[in-house]
Order: C-alpha cells, then sequence, then structure tokens
C-alpha cells in the first residue's frame, strides 16, 4: 500500500527539509503551497502539486478535494505553514497579528480538521504533524503575537489527539527554536545577530531545517507509533533549562 503524505508551506526551507526526507522514507507526495511559481520552482515536474491557501476552510477542504480527485488518500500531514511576527504587544498593527494568527494558527486548525475529516470518510489511521515554537513554552520579548498562536497550536494538537485518538489518527507537533531558514533571514541575517541568537541557548548554535525534518518525519513514522499529543522540543534547551551564567 502506497504511503502518502500531504505538506503544506512546501515551497519554505522547512517544508522543502520534510519534503525531501519523506521522499526519500518512500512515501509520495502531495505539495501545498500558495503559489504555483514557487512550488515549481523548488520541484519541477515531481510529486502532485496544488496551489492553495489552507489559512481558510474553502482553502484547505480544496487541497483535500483534489488529493482524492487524483485518487489518492493522505495518511500523514506536515504542516509547515507558519511565519514570524515580532514586535512588542503594543505597537503591533491589526493586520499583522491577524496575519500571524492567520498563517500559524487559523491555517493549521483548517487545515487539520480536512485531513482528519478526509481520514475518518475513508475509515483510515494517520498522523499530523504541526509546528510550534519554544516563544509558545517561555516567554521571550517581543514574541507576543507568534507565541499566542503557536501556544493556541499546542492546545489544538492536544485536543485533537484526545478526540481522535480511538480512531487512531495521531497528532503531534515540534517546537523549534530559531532555524536557520529563509523565514529567519530577518533576525538572523547579520553575523552580529547570528552570533547573538546563537549564544542565547543553553546548547549554542542555529537550528536546521533538516535537524526539525528529521524528527517530523519520525512522529509520522510506524516508529512514533504510540506517540501522540505531545509537544517535542528542538530548541537546544531553550524553554526548559537555565544556561550557565558566564
Amino acid at each position: 500500500m502506497e504511503k502518502i503524505a500531504l505538506v503544506t508551506g512546501a515551497a519554505g526551507g522547512l517544508g522543502q527539509a520534510v519534503s525531501r526526507k519523506l521522499a526519500a522514507a518512500g512515501w509520495q507526495l502531495v505539495l501545498v503551497g500558495r503559489d504555483a511559481a514557487r512550488l515549481r520552482d523548488a520541484y519541477g515536474d515531481k510529486h502532485l502539486q496544488i496551489a492553495a491557501d489552507c489559512s481558510s476552510v474553502a482553502g484547505a477542504r480544496q487541497v483535500l478535494e483534489l488529493v482524492r480527485a487524483n485518487g489518492m488518500q493522505a495518511s500523514a500531514l506536515a504542516h509547515c505553514v507558519g511565519n514570524i511576527r515580532l514586535g512588542a504587544l503594543h505597537r503591533m498593527a491589526e493586520a499583522d497579528f491577524m496575519d500571524c494568527l492567520g498563517a500559524n494558527l487559523i491555517s493549521a486548525f483548517h487545515t487539520l480538521a480536512a485531513f482528519v475529516g478526509g481520514l475518518r470518510d475513508a475509515k483510515a489511521a494517520g498522523a499530523a504533524v504541526l509546528v510550534s515554537s519554544a516563544a509558545a513554552r517561555i516567554g521571550t520579548p517581543n514574541h507576543e503575537a507568534v507565541a499566542a498562536a503557536k501556544a493556541g497550536l499546542e492546545g489544538l494538537v492536544r485536543g485533537a489527539a484526545a478526540t481522535y485518538a480511538s480512531a487512531g489518527i495521531r497528532v503531534n507537533a515540534v517546537a523549534p527554536g530559531i532555524m536557520d531558514t529563509p523565514a529567519a533571514a530577518g533576525i538572523i541575517g547579520g553575523a552580529a545577530a547570528r552570533e547573538a541568537a546563537a549564544r542565547q541557548y543553553p546548547l549554542p548554535g542555529i537550528g536546521t531545517a533538516d535537524e526539525l525534518a528529521d524528527l517530523m518525519v519520525w512522529l509520522l513514522s510506524e516508529k512514533a507509533a504510540r506517540v501522540t499529543g505531545q509537544v517535542w522540543s528542538l530548541d537546544g534547551g531553550f524553554s526548559s533549562i537555565r544556561p550557565l551564567v558566564k
């Protein structure tokens, strides 16, 4: 039986890393992004590519309908959609806050709902992995918007895991610190900013998309068959231990 995985945000740095590793593990892929040209630039004519905005009910359902129309049933979801909106609470524009919620929480809610609905219709088991952030677990200056969105995502993961466990549907999340991806270029673009960011972690350094992708692919695999409702930190200890003060 073919293993089919749905990857959203597939044109981004993390989405591309997850897609490479899923393909190497024998998964057939359905790749979703808002920009068809970016998907083609990243993947050429490989895999089924769908241009859609999954931050709306209609967009998320459209994706799953197109998957079914192609005679496919996805049993795995890697939801890699998200953005980073930094800024103090009192200075953030409403449009920026709503964009942050849309990309990081609302898209996760609608995409997971459509994915789970498809599995329920097919009476099939499956697994989903979403992306949170270390900022949801520990107070970090100027991260109020993304922290609120990602904390909501973590609640979504736990609630959905509880609802659908009896149907054999697993839902987990990963929570990285800063990663070396295009999305973080504005934060760690300069050498000084990069060095300062790396020093804030008890295990110093900047994470990579490949490291996070390895964990996400494992969570979608049969090796994680007993894992659900969990948020896995990959942040060098940032959210859980105090670094040695020198």
